[in-house]
């Protein structure tokens, strides 16, 4: 009886899909499993219908983008850098946004590869214990995640860690020691816990406190009540925020103007991916920037160099961040830090407060979609 491919998928231990790209577009396929698979062919004298595999085999020129959202103009910077090469290759887009949901993304995921993308470029919510990740590991197609920033996998990203790291140093390098961390739903993206990461080193090796990050819902147009009340209030309020993304800061820069505290005379804040259009904002946003369009670039050139089977280099490929010192930060003064600890430490403990998620920490209003 003549073989069929469901007999090499079986025997490879497969899905037939998994064979069919191993053999009309092998490119796409990790090399073990591919060499599994030929293993197969050649072991059951397997012989594809040369008519059949012409008809599938012409490359599709297709690359899925999965992205959490284009709300946030950092993700459009990065899909604009990509854009620019694969248009200028002839290649085509397919894209599909999640809203930081994790069926979405294995939707979306499942969907590209349906379509018979020859790669895919990938902004997940957790991309080291993203089990599909795993799955396109071993069955393809080929990927690289942007703004992920992970050494385990094929990765184009800042340091997230560092970045946070370095912009709460100068805040506190401009006096300040109640510094809290405003964010939105940190179980969705593994960036926002990066970045609260390295705002608790910055804050511990000065002798200070870090708080818990002040998770506020993407559905947030504008800080409830009950959130700036515990910005604004009280003697041990915070002097400065560190906001996880830009649109994020603005929404705050708001609320403040609303409750007629100034910025920065009153409040200092800092955001995060230096967005051009926070440069137009009165005063202009601090903010930490990040590369977003040459980000998006490199994601295409290392998913091509992969492809073609010709990339060499590490798997984590880091980008460099820049302080940028707009406007909304200014320097207050201070006795030596260290008679500040128990003040740290009080602003430590009442930052918290029960403000993490619940309804404390949401506001209605369109999505403000968090990098």
């Amino acid at each position: 009886m003549t073989p069929t491919i469901k007999d090499v998928a079986a025997h490879a231990g497969f899905s037939i899909a998994t064979v069919s790209r191993a053999i009309n577009a092998p490119h796409t396929v990790n090399p073990v499993t591919l060499a599994r698979v030929r293993e197969a062919i050649d072991a059951l004298k397997f012989r594809p219908n040369p008519l059949g595999r012409q008809l599938r085999g012409e490359r599709s020129r297709l690359i899925g983008v999965v992205l959490p959202t284009l709300a946030n103009p950092v993700f459009a910077e990065c899909l604009q850098g990509i854009d620019d090469l694969a248009s200028a290759q002839g290649f085509r887009l397919m894209l599909m946004t999640t809203q930081y949901d994790a069926d979405r993304e294995r939707h979306a995921i499942e969907t590209l590869r349906a379509q018979r993308v020859e790669g895919l470029i990938l902004t997940v919510a957790d991309a080291d214990t993203h089990p599909l990740l795993d799955e396109l590991d071993a069955d393809g197609p080929l990927y690289v995640l942007m703004h992920n920033d992970t050494k385990r996998r094929p990765s184009v990203s800042a340091d997230n860690h560092q970045a946070a790291y370095d912009g709460v140093r100068m805040l506190i390098a401009h006096g300040h020691r109640r510094i809290l961390m405003l964010a939105g739903t940190l179980a969705a993206s593994d960036r926002a816990r990066q970045r609260h990461a390295g705002y608790a080193l910055a804050m511990q090796q000065a002798g200070l406190t870090p708080a818990p990050a002040l998770e506020i819902d993407f559905n947030a147009e504008e800080l409830a009540p009950a959130v700036l009340a515990h910005l604004t209030h009280g003697p041990q309020r915070p002097t400065a925020l560190f906001c996880s993304n830009d649109l994020l800061a603005m929404v705050v820069m708001r609320g403040l103007r609303r409750a007629r505290m100034r910025v920065p005379q009153d409040m200092s804040i800092l955001g995060f991916d230096g967005l051009a259009v926070s440069e137009l904002l009165a005063p202009p946003l601090a903010s930490i920037g990040t590369p977003n369009a040459e980000i998006g670039r490199a994601a295409w050139q290392r998913l091509m160099a992969r492809i073609g089977g010709h990339y060499v280099g590490p798997l984590a490929h880091t980008l460099p961040h820049d302080l940028r010192m707009g406007g909304t930060v200014a320097a207050i003064a201070h006795a030596p830090l260290a008679a500040h600890g128990r003040d740290a430490q009080n602003a430590g403990s009442e930052t918290s407060g029960g403000m993490r998620g619940g309804s404390s920490g949401k506001a209605g209003g369109r999505n403000v979609d968090l990098a």
